[in-house]
């Protein structure tokens, strides 16, 4: 089973920039089950059946209950932290994304895992703004459940 390495590791604005276009690696994978997206629906607001109602969504499109997009999206950055990680940064602060595409549903107790790489780092003040490019795969899919370039300002960050 593809095991993630640990997370690399970059401590200077000079190396994230010398990382930029190269794959970093990816996560461990996350099983997305049944709670998790009910309570996902519970916080947001989206009870929409073909994500809550297992009976229901059993005769729909998909045979069963698929995890929200946005689900997929929020768990991207913190499966990205299994994959590199800014040390001696003082801080940082989510500044949204550039794009961001579902390609594939993601059905109920399938597993998922990020695969990152760096799209842009930009000097700002005291430190950068990240662009990472994040995929998440779908396990045993041909094609990924999300494809996102996430804005992460760096602070504090020479």
């Amino acid at each position: 089973m593809n095991v993630p390495a640990a997370p690399r590791s970059f401590t200077t604005v000079a190396g994230l920039r010398d990382a930029v276009g190269s794959p970093l690696g990816h996560s461990s994978w996350l099983q997305i089950d049944q709670a998790r997206i009910n309570a996902f629906a519970a916080a947001t607001g989206d009870d929409q059946w073909i994500h809550v109602d297992p009976e229901r969504a059993a005769a729909g499109p998909f045979g069963r209950t698929i995890a929200h997009g946005w689900l997929t999206a929020s768990l991207l950055s913190g499966l990205a932290a299994e994959v590199y990680r800014v040390d001696g940064a003082s801080m940082a602060v989510n500044y949204g994304s550039d794009k961001i595409r579902f390609l594939s549903p993601v059905p109920v107790d399938s597993r998922i895992r990020v695969i990152a790489e760096l799209a842009a780092v930009v000097p700002v003040d005291d430190g950068c703004r990240i662009t990472a490019r994040l995929t998440a795969e779908i396990e045993g899919g041909d094609r990924p459940a999300c494809v996102a370039d996430i804005v992460t300002v760096w602070r504090g960050l020479a």
